[in-house]
């Protein structure tokens, strides 16, 4: 151990002085900029008599960022030049790594020649080459070179899957660029394509200008085509993807701009097509999307969805939506306040539905603060919420009969003041709830009904609790948690339409509301007794599960609760609610809501099941017919996705969501893709069912195919080939 450090302090020494000697040498008018220190390691130390340092045996140096491992060093003072023998690595950091035989090299590494050299960027490009030069630390010339991100082995006899040829490879590390003379593209030494020039981005890179990864796709209406994405970075802080796509029945260009600013962000992105479909119009969509941070906390969100026809999305497969929102909205958030102002403007797209029929235009305004009043303990919430939609039509009857009067349009501004508190009587928990609410509703265009209504609305809650656990062996648990609440809302209910709360759903989350309409355009009235219970079983290492039921009972029934609610009557359907998980990977959940009778009025259940080689998930829906709601018969839907993982390299995908009303699917599709440390090689097929007056069936077909090595690592764990022996 005492000679190890003897040997590493004298290295260090004689590094230190010669490197100085070497410095003193210059010009009185060169520049100042000392660089660091040399320092080098290795097994044993020789200073020749012509002042030559000589190191043997796993020689290791060390140059500011940059680390060289070699059998051997030689150094010479008079030309500042090392003569290196390898095995050579050269680490310069940043996921650069040089591999070589042989090397002449400057005092400081960065400049030189290597032979039978191999340059590795970031773990998965490998650049194989007869000579390779480094210039002043940022260029490296690589002569001769074979670029493949492909693991090659010792036992290989033959090429790597895909490999880049080149007379002469230039890697800026400065820029993060490769730049190629006289590339030839090769699969299995085939060559396939030929470019005297190519520029590519090395893998370090996260953005550059450059073509993104093609796909040929195939679509049963638009025909075969190749979509080529074209990035453009335009600064650290914006981009612009232009993607052609080109078949013989549609010319089409999809964009996308991309900005950060300081205090935020915004995205746009759209297309403009010019088909065969719709000849005599010019087809395209515009959405957009942004959020800033304001002053004092306040945050500006908008979006805007705009599109030239109802079926021009689900032609070009580009969104599943039927309805478009344009948002614009600003919030602030704070411990015991929020603020929101919004506008929003909805689209239908559907056949069936009318925009001028439709309240296409929604403002809101809210305020809420709490309280923590120490005289009284608890806690108060007051709120103050205004709210406006308008039907552009302007017609004051039914004609569609519907219920709905054509051009209806509604004003209301809503307060409410509320005091809780909870107490512990030992096991015993009661949580209770005291307020008022105010209503002021305004209608116009509806002669049915006045021009509006108000009233107040006082309210008294208490929810009894009495939670139960025990402990079991090898840390199960189980839970039980008997509930009841008895609540009372006064005042009368107002006569004014119901234009917000048309659709109501009984669930978990709004067990213990005082109102359970989604809007106060409506509040429930008198008295209710809401009872139920929860049992939970956790167990760390084994199978959980949880099961919630509950019912309401009223003094009187609400009359604007529709029927497959679960609440209509003066007793609401009975709360099924439960979860199973096992260790294994498989979970389900479900819902349902029954009277009675056992008579169903909505039912969901959903599966996951996940392993190392298998995903799978279905879910399955079901809601009873109810006119009342424009719903004439019932709702069932089934749904199913999976991937499963055929070995290492290949994954087998599959989607479907079947309509069990119409006794068709709806959608359906299935893709299979090949990815190992080098390439990914994707086949999709998708089928569209939609068939209406602007929708037809469509069926779409993708091939994409990426060399890996080119982009950033974005984390996803890749398989690589194993070698029988150290790969080379």
């Amino acid at each position: 151990m005492r000679g190890l450090f003897r040997h590493f302090l004298t290295t260090v020494l004689l590094a230190l002085s010669i490197a100085v000697q070497a410095h003193g040498q210059a010009q009185p008018d060169a520049p100042l900029a000392t660089p660091p220190p040399a320092v080098l390691v290795a097994d044993s130390i020789e200073v020749t008599r012509e002042r030559r340092l000589i190191a043997r045996g796993n020689v290791e140096a060390f140059q500011g960022n940059t680390r060289l491992s070699a059998q051997a060093i030689e150094y010479n003072p008079d030309t500042g030049a090392l003569t290196i023998t390898g095995p050579i690595v050269i680490d310069d950091g940043g996921g650069v790594v040089i591999l070589a035989n042989q090397a002449e090299l400057s005092e400081d590494l960065q400049n030189g020649l290597l032979t039978g050299a191999r340059l590795v960027l970031n773990d998965q490009l490998q650049l194989a080459s007869v000579q390779l030069n480094r210039v002043g630390g940022r260029y490296t010339q690589l002569y001769k070179t074979a670029v493949t991100s492909c693991r090659i082995c010792e036992e290989d006899t033959g090429p790597p899957l895909w490999q880049i040829r080149a007379k002469r490879v230039v890697h800026d590390r400065e820029a993060r660029q490769l730049y190629f003379d006289g590339a030839q593209l090769r699969v299995r030494n085939v060559p396939i394509l030929y470019l005297p020039r190519l520029r590519l981005p090395d893998p370090t890179l996260d953005r550059a200008t450059g073509f993104l990864i093609p796909e040929i796709r195939s679509n049963s209406r638009l025909g075969t085509g190749l979509r080529v994405p074209y990035f453009i970075k335009i600064g650290d802080q914006r981009d612009l993807t232009l993607t052609p796509y080109l078949t013989g029945d549609t010319r089409t260009l999809e964009f996308r701009y991309r900005q950060a600013f300081k205090r935020g962000r915004i995205i746009l992105q759209g297309a403009y097509s010019d088909d065969d479909l719709q000849p005599d119009d010019t087809r395209g969509y515009l959405f957009g999307a942004g959020e800033f941070a304001l002053r004092r906390g306040f945050v500006l969100e908008f979006d805007f969805e705009s599109v030239s026809d109802d079926a021009y999305l689900n032609d070009y497969g580009f969104f599943g939506k039927d309805r478009l929102d344009s948002t614009l909205q600003v919030t602030r958030t704070r411990r015991d306040e929020f603020i929101r102002l919004s506008y929003v403007n909805f689209k239908s797209l559907r056949d069936d539905e009318d925009d001028d029929l439709l309240p296409s235009d929604v403002a809101d305004a809210l305020y809420e603060r709490r309280f923590h009043p120490a005289g009284i303990g608890g806690e108060i919430r007051l709120s103050a919420e205004a709210h406006a939609h308008e039907r552009p039509s302007d017609v004051d009857i039914d004609a569609d009969g519907d219920g709905f009067i054509d051009g209806r349009d509604v004003l209301r501004f809503n307060v409410d003041a509320e005091w809780l508190r909870t107490v512990q009587f030992g096991g015993l928990q009661m949580q209770s709830t005291l307020g008022i609410a105010g209503d002021v509703i305004r209608v116009s265009d509806d002669s049915t009904f006045d021009d509006g209504d108000s009233g107040t609305a006082p309210k008294v809650g208490v929810v009894l609790r009495y939670p139960l656990m025990r402990r079991g062996k090898n840390g199960v648990r189980q839970f039980i948690e008997p509930i009841a609440q008895v609540s009372w809302v006064g005042g009368d209910g107002l006569h004014v339409p119901n234009d917000e709360s048309t659709r109501v759903e009984f669930d978990e989350g709004n067990l213990l509301s005082l109102s359970r309409f989604p809007a106060p355009d409506r509040r429930e009235r008198g008295w209710a007794v809401a009872y139920g219970g929860t049992w939970a079983r956790l167990d760390p290492d084994g199978w959980s599960a949880s099961l919630t039921v509950a019912q309401i009972l009223r003094e009187e029934a609400q009359p604007d609760f529709n029927d497959n609610s679960g609440l209509s009557g003066s007793s609401s359907d009975f709360l099924l609610a439960g979860q199973l998980e096992f260790d294994g990977g498989l979970a389900m959940s479900g819902r349902t809501l029954f009277d009675e009778d056992f008579d169903i009025s909505r039912a969901e259940v959903r599966g996951d099941w996940s392993n190392d080689r298998l995903d799978l998930g279905g879910s399955y829906i079901w809601i009873d017919e109810d006119p009342a709601i424009e719903q004439p018969a019932p709702i069932g839907e089934v749904t199913f996705d999976g991937a499963y993982k055929i070995d290492r390299f290949w994954t087998a995908t599959g989607n479907v969501r079947y309509d069990l009303d119409e006794g068709r699917a709806a959608t359906a599709g299935a893709g299979i893709a090949y990815t190992n440390e080098c390439v990914r090689v994707g086949v999709s097929i998708n089928r569209s069912f939609a068939d209406s007056t602007t929708l037809e069936p469509s069926t779409s077909l993708g091939l994409t195919v990426s060399l890996r090595g080119f982009s950033v690592n974005t984390g996803e764990r890749v398989e690589t080939r194993s070698c029988g022996k150290q790969a080379r």
